[in-house]
């Protein structure tokens, strides 16, 4: 077997596998006044940021095209791989992982395994590096799979945005409706569910929110039975990162927590400002 794993770019991915020879990423565009950006390719997160605050529109996002993954997976099964594992942000967010279910049997000769991580940025980034990381010591396919449903069905992650009108108007925050008639001074706690976005509590300050969401991270710690990766995600927000960063690994003895940011596509749809945590399963 000759194994590749392909992502998509709202992956954050570790500095040391961004290289390996076996990681491929497909790029998902956003559109901003009107321009096409494939994120990762054409615009990184500080420059979309930039432009996003200077935008007349309300920005949006696109899937891959069916053509443009077909023709990767193509070049793969050129290069003598036989196996795909396709690792892709939450179906709850994108029907994009969905939809390769459409194409996985179209090429002969090469196994294509479209997986549905049920989170994006960096939990799905750390699922990506764990399958890399598992290949690369000899473990099998199967090993490899149900590693990544460990982590999948072990992984929880809260948010907290500064303006849910992005989630709302994109249709990505499942029970927004609820939430417009009492958004006057609530600074509401998202989650993770089934792999969509939904509301978790209703909190009155940004403060408290963040106190709120500091809290769950430890409750959920207590309940995975194996070690642990802490992360703390931001939409152009490092300052809050790092003191949540620091808050954290206080209240947490013995855990280093990464902080990572939201990349273009999944700040369309978060806003800037926004501040993540996440936990899963090591």
């Amino acid at each position: 077997m000759k194994l590749a794993i392909v992502t998509d770019s709202t992956a954050f991915l570790p500095d040391r596998v961004k290289n390996h020879q076996d990681l491929f990423v497909i790029p998902i565009p956003v559109i901003l006044d009107g321009k096409v950006y494939n994120e990762g390719v054409d615009i990184k997160a500080d420059e979309y940021y930039k432009l996003l605050k200077k935008s007349k529109e309300f920005p949006t996002t696109s899937q891959p095209t069916f053509g443009e993954t077909l023709d990767l997976y193509k070049q793969l099964k050129e290069k003598g791989y036989d196996t795909i594992i396709s690792i892709h942000l939450s179906s709850g967010i994108s029907g994009y992982v969905t939809n390769l279910n459409s194409i996985k049997d179209s090429l002969e000769g090469v196994k294509i395994i479209p997986y549905d991580s049920k989170i994006t940025s960096m939990p799905m980034g750390h699922m990506v590096e764990s399958a890399l990381d598992m290949w690369d010591a000899g473990k099998t396919l199967n090993e490899i799979l149900e590693h990544l449903d460990i982590i999948r069905s072990n992984t929880y992650a809260y948010l907290i945005v500064d303006d849910l009108n992005n989630l709302v108007r994109g249709g990505r925050l499942t029970n927004g409706a609820a939430l417009i008639g009492g958004l006057l001074k609530i600074k509401p706690v998202l989650m993770f569910e089934n792999g969509k976005i939904v509301l978790f509590e209703k909190i009155r300050s940004i403060k408290k929110a963040l106190r709120r969401s500091e809290e769950v991270i430890g409750e959920r710690k207590s309940e995975i039975s194996q070690p642990v990766k802490l992360y703390v995600i931001h939409g152009n927000n490092l300052e809050l990162a790092k003191k949540e960063k620091a808050r954290l690994e206080k209240a947490y003895s013995g855990i280093t927590v990464e902080i990572g940011h939201f990349g273009p596509v999944i700040g369309t749809h978060l806003g800037e400002k926004a501040i993540g945590f996440a936990i899963c399963a090591e």
